[in-house]
């Protein structure tokens, strides 16, 4: 924004999906949602992390390289002592969603799966 105010016609949503719904209504309209609440009726664009380099579009190599900026991870947070294992229900939950039929649901729900290599390293710290 670079110190200046939002533009008068900005309008602030409650979530991802109202976003997307905005923008299908507005053919001038931009905003920033979760990939996995793309449609039909809008699209992703590719950014560059700074003026006069590339733009990326947000696939999933871009995303987990980098590339992509407005890319992150979406973390499970378990409310835990740190000093005690997890208990065997929240493990197996973690186990699932880490496994390839839990990621496979991310990926059918329009989200970017983990690639397999990082989901078996976040399970083998997991243990």
């Amino acid at each position: 924004m670079g110190g200046g105010d939002f533009s008068p016609r900005y309008q602030e949503q409650p979530g991802s999906s109202t976003v997307v719904q905005s923008i299908t209504a507005n053919r001038f309209g931009i905003g920033y949602s979760g990939i996995g609440y793309g449609t039909s009726s809008v699209r992703a664009i590719g950014i560059a992390q700074r003026a006069g380099e590339p733009f990326h579009m947000p696939t999933p190599e871009n995303c987990l390289s980098g590339d992509y900026p407005l890319a992150r991870f979406l973390v499970i947070y378990v409310n835990k002592n740190p000093r005690q294992p997890l208990d065997p229900l929240t493990f197996e939950f973690l186990r699932f969603v880490l496994s390839r039929q839990g990621q496979e649901i991310v990926a059918r729900d329009g989200f970017f799966p983990l690639p397999a290599a990082v989901a078996a390293d976040i399970l083998q710290r997991l243990q």
